[in-house]
């Protein structure tokens, strides 16, 4: 019915030495924020996440394998990025049914009231 994704917020490469490798310029850090989406509404959550990869040796850092520096770097990357804010769109399809509604909702007043007669 519904789908979760994530979108990119922000990718920032990193100097420090992979864990794997030793390489100083493959670090890469990517933030992504989810992003979900249904018949009905198109949504921006606050949840965020984000991941460590090495390009040179091609493999993903787990928190487990950072260094006391990495761990500085991500906690200052954490700060510096700026989420977009929740939000909720809604399709066609939930204004029609909105809509409906209240004709619906309006009608039976007025048949209630004695306004219309049936």
């Amino acid at each position: 019915m519904g789908s979760s994704k994530y979108f990119t917020l922000k990718e920032a490469k990193l100097n420090n030495n992979c864990p794997e490798c030793y390489s100083t310029d493959g670090l890469q850090i990517t933030f992504k924020q989810k992003f979900t989406e249904n018949t009905f509404y198109k949504a921006i959550t606050n949840d965020t996440l984000y991941d460590i990869h090495c390009y040179n040796c091609d493999t993903p850092i787990y928190p487990i394998q950072w260094t006391e520096d990495i761990d500085r770097v991500v906690d200052y990357q954490k700060r510096a990025i700026q989420p977009k804010s929740k939000s909720i769109k809604l399709k066609p399809l939930a204004w029609i049914i909105i809509l409906l509604d209240i004709i619906i909702a309006v009608f039976i007043v007025l048949v209630a009231m004695g306004i219309i007669s049936l």
